[in-house]
């Protein structure tokens, strides 16, 4: 993204737009400040920008999300801060050559005006039900209907042929050091010197061939030597638990994008479902192999806990926030 100057005005249309809906009836009110101290941080011919207008159009831009703090001495505070001042200085001219009388410039004014008050609605709604009670609560009903699946941790030795692996599974039953072996023998580059040692994994995510020798293996059995793709595998069984459950706050970002997803679609059904909604144009032909048009209720909108991943890290929708990445296994 190019911040510096010059500066993709399209990006801001909208708050131009909001801009120039609050000129119209500009008066002293822009010099108090509009939310709890809030700090002034430039005048604009004597009008004030404050912190807090900087600090949306970051959000806006998706720079920062929603209550993430913006420092004022920041390079994106001062660059974010030099945007609003251009387009406060645009919108005063426009006023000035009287674009805000253009009937099409009246029509864009008012859906600019009908989305910021859109966007002020559910920002409500989701506020009021988005809170850490129905956090806890869906995360709390999830970890019940969850399965935790068994974690083995293992080492292996991978040589080129079966009969390098007998070999070597015969001086691990005598006692060899199978660090040493590892060290020694192993043709696998990832392994070889840390003892072979694989770490914590789930039997799902090996390759296929290592799931029908680790089935039932128990800690401490030495399996193998079986083939796989790199090679032949011996392995040692170190240790089995159950997988550790994901954390509340590991698992917080997924649960407040599910909610607000809920809510808005609750919103919309009910909105709706009260008005008189008729649709003039007529219904599109199918044509076999076109993209199919997205639907405006939000993915998964009959979802419920139930139908939540059973680590809480399915795919988001597409503007949802990315999810953070899993933690390696301890």
């Amino acid at each position: 993204m190019n911040i510096g100057k010059p500066r993709a005005y399209g990006l801001a249309a909208v708050l131009v737009l909001s801009l120039l809906i609050a000129a119209c009836g500009r008066n002293k009110a822009d010099e108090r400040p509009p939310e709890p101290g809030d700090t002034a941080v430039a005048r604009v011919d004597g009008h004030t920008v404050w912190a807090s207008d900087v600090k949306r159009e970051a959000v806006a831009q998706g720079l920062i999300s929603e209550g993430e703090p913006l420092d004022i001495g920041s390079d994106l505070f001062r660059q974010r801060l030099d945007e609003v001042i251009d387009q406060k200085l645009l919108a005063a001219e426009a006023l000035k050559q009287k674009l805000d009388k253009d009937p099409v410039a009246q029509r864009r004014l008012a859906a600019a005006r009908e989305r910021i008050l859109g966007d002020m609605l559910v920002e409500n709604v989701v506020e009021k039900a988005v809170n850490e009670n129905a956090i806890r609560g869906l995360y709390a009903e999830q970890q019940k209907l969850s399965k935790r699946s068994e974690e083995i941790r293992a080492r292996q030795i991978l040589v080129a042929s079966q009969a390098d692996g007998e070999a070597v599974k015969k001086l691990l039953i005598a006692g060899a050091s199978f660090d040493a072996l590892a060290m020694e023998r192993s043709t696998d580059p990832a392994t070889r010197f840390n003892g072979g040692d694989l770490g914590y994994f789930t039997v799902d995510v090996m390759p296929a061939a290592y799931a029908g020798p680790l089935k039932d293996a128990q800690k401490g059995a030495l399996v193998g030597p079986f083939q796989t793709d790199a090679g032949w595998a011996v392995l040692r069984v170190e240790d089995k638990r159950l997988e550790e459950p994901i954390t509340l706050e590991a698992a917080r970002p997924q649960i407040v994008r599910f909610l607000t997803y809920d809510q808005v679609r609750d919103l919309l059904e009910k909105l709706r479902g009260g008005s008189k909604v008729e649709m003039l144009t007529g219904k599109p032909q199918d044509v076999p192999g076109a993209p199919q048009e997205p639907a405006s209720a939000p993915p998964g909108s009959g979802d419920t806990a139930s139908d939540l991943p059973s680590d809480l890290d399915g795919a988001p929708p597409a503007s949802a926030p990315a999810a953070p990445a899993p933690a390696k296994k301890p």
